[in-house]
């Protein structure tokens, strides 16, 4: 699109003109979006007053057109003067504009320079300071931040600022010395150490209020049942589904900071985005296998005798594919019925099965 202020103009030859080629832009009353001046060429000008002479044939008509260009003339000359300071106002404007976005331009430069970059170690005194709940708000503060919350000084500072003797804690959880898992290992330890994280796990319901979703499309790696004691005089049944997230969420997710090579172990974590599905029940159920099965239905009703409640889990070979609608036909169900609780643990909650880092 054209910007105001560049239109075309019209080019003549004075060799080339006649009457022929005399058109309405080159009058006062053309579009304005063709020509930019209503004066007439003055080219066109002698050349339309040397045809009306050899038309009149009379020399003597001289006076005549020449009164009739001249009226012609002045008209053109008071619709070039309206034209005119149009044209400027619209230069103004077109100016004023190129202004502004370089002052804005320049406003973005001095703000992005104003800034001042301090080194690692400097990040890693502040971060001494911070709670646990606030590592990743000072991780988004700038990239020598977040390295700072890369290194293993950072998490090894937290577990000593927050560890208690008096705290009973896991054997794998105890003064840690190694640098494999180390991250992992200090929020695990958090959860039994740090009072605000250690409420946050004990408010969890046994029973969600609704069906959570975000165990579909998990693939089940272990399965596991295990009997245990509680308040009834009868044992307490636990089924326990190992589920791993398969959204593919890598393939669409933005660029990210690349994590420093030197620190890659520190931050390795084989449970990322692993679930443990815990169904306890009154009774021992049987199941069928479904290791290497993808959840695709888990549905929390009521049972059967109104007075507990009953677990569907519905098991296929493949995951279910975006666009395409949940058929219930097929596939491989497991039904537990009478239900006492459900708890969906991630990898940091303190009951979450513990598996050797290698």
């Amino acid at each position: 699109m054209p910007k105001k202020g560049h239109r075309k103009r019209l080019k003549f030859r004075p060799g080339d003109v006649c009457s022929e080629s005399v058109t309405v832009a080159d009058y006062a009353d053309a579009d304005p979006a063709v020509v930019k001046s209503g004066r007439m060429k003055k080219a066109v000008a002698n050349a339309v007053e040397k045809e009306v002479k050899l038309l009149c044939g009379l020399e003597a008509s001289q006076g005549a057109v020449e009164e009739v260009v001249s009226s012609a003339a002045s008209v053109n000359a008071d619709a070039l003067d309206s034209s005119d300071d149009l044209d400027r106002e619209e230069d103004c404007e077109t100016d004023s504009r190129l202004g502004r976005k370089k002052k804005n331009k320049r406003r973005k430069e001095s703000e992005s320079s104003d800034g001042r970059e301090y080194p690692v170690d400097i990040w890693l005194v502040l971060s001494s300071y911070i709670r646990p709940e606030d590592v990743c708000r000072f991780a988004l503060i700038c990239r020598n931040a977040w390295i700072a919350t890369c290194t293993a000084v950072f998490w090894t500072r937290l577990y000593r600022r927050h560890y208690s003797v008096d705290v009973e804690l896991p054997s794998h959880l105890r003064p840690i010395a190694r640098m494999r898992c180390l991250r992992a290992c200090v929020i695990r330890s958090l959860f039994h150490l740090y009072k605000p994280f250690n409420l946050r796990v004990s408010k969890i319901p046994a029973l969600p209020e609704s069906t959570p979703t975000t165990l579909l499309n998990s693939k089940c790696l272990l399965f596991w049942v295990r009997k245990v004691s509680g308040t009834r005089p009868e044992a307490l049944w636990e089924f326990n589904f190992k589920l791993l997230k398969q959204d593919g969420h890598k393939n669409g997710c933005p660029k990210s900071l690349h994590m420093p090579r030197q620190y890659k172990d520190v931050h390795a974590n084989p449970d990322t985005d692993c679930y443990v599905l815990q169904v306890t029940t009154l009774n021992f159920i049987f199941t069928p296998v479904v290791m290497g099965m993808t959840l695709t239905l888990f549905t929390i009703n009521v049972s059967t005798d109104m007075r507990h409640h009953r677990v569907r889990l519905l098991f296929q070979d493949s995951p279910l594919q975006r666009g395409k609608k949940r058929t219930d036909h097929g596939g491989t169900q497991v039904l537990l019925d009478p239900v006492q609780s459900v708890r969906i643990m991630e990898w940091w909650h303190p009951q979450y099965p513990y598996s050797p880092y290698a």
